[in-house]
Formats: structure tokens, C-alpha cells, sequence
């Protein structure tokens, strides 16, 4: 079972039973919170949550694995934040742009060259 769909499932408990609101309190999409519940209770074979009543309800099963998750998020290591590599193409500077001409300076950028 994958650490982030136990804390999934033990967010949404914890949350009231409101998926919504625990997609908030880990900083994940609503649709990412259902998929990790789907792929979750398809690897345990039972439903975990009731969702035809209209407040949800945890099933037996989902009550016997509630210990079982908050147990393997305690004793899995702290994560870290992912490392973030430096991306992209590197660009040039193309500056500010031309100085303004003064009235009386020389220019000051070269003049093209003529055919």
C-alpha cells in the first residue's frame, strides 16, 4: 500500500468524512483524494467508506484499516520535499534596451553598415 494513499484516506476521516476538505488540508485536487480512495480500496478488495448515505460513513473494513494506515504513516520516514533541478534553457540577457538619444551626445549605439 502507498503511503500517500493511506494519507489520503486517513485525511478524509479526519476531515469529518468531506473529501473536499481534506483535498485542502493536504494540498492535492479533489480528483486526486477519489482516485487514491478508488486505488486503495481496489488493493484491499473491500469498500473502506460508504458513500451511499448522503453524510459518508467509514465500512468495517475501512474502521479496521484506519489503525493500520496511521500506523504505517507513523512509522514510514519523513519525506522529503522533492528536490527541484535546475530546468530550462538558459537565455541571454538582451539588456534594457537602447539609451535615449540626447540632443548634442553622440550616439550611443554604432550606425549599420551601408551596402
Amino acid at each position: 500500500m502507498k503511503i500517500k494513499n493511506l494519507t489520503a484516506f486517513v485525511a478524509v476521516v479526519d476531515a469529518g468524512m468531506h473529501a473536499p476538505r481534506a483535498a485542502q488540508a493536504l494540498g492535492v485536487p479533489l480528483a486526486s483524494i477519489h482516485s487514491s480512495l478508488e486505488k486503495l480500496e481496489d488493493e484491499v478488495g473491500h469498500p473502506l467508506i460508504g458513500r451511499d448515505v448522503s453524510p459518508w460513513r467509514l465500512t468495517p473494513a475501512g474502521e479496521l484499516l484506519l489503525d493500520e494506515a496511521r500506523r504505517r504513516i507513523a512509522d514510514s520516514p519523513a519525506s522529503a520535499p522533492p528536490r527541484t533541478t535546475g530546468g530550462g534553457k538558459a537565455k541571454a540577457s538582451k539588456g534594457t534596451g537602447r539609451a535615449p538619444i540626447v540632443k548634442g551626445q553622440p550616439k550611443p549605439y554604432k550606425k549599420r553598415q551601408g551596402r
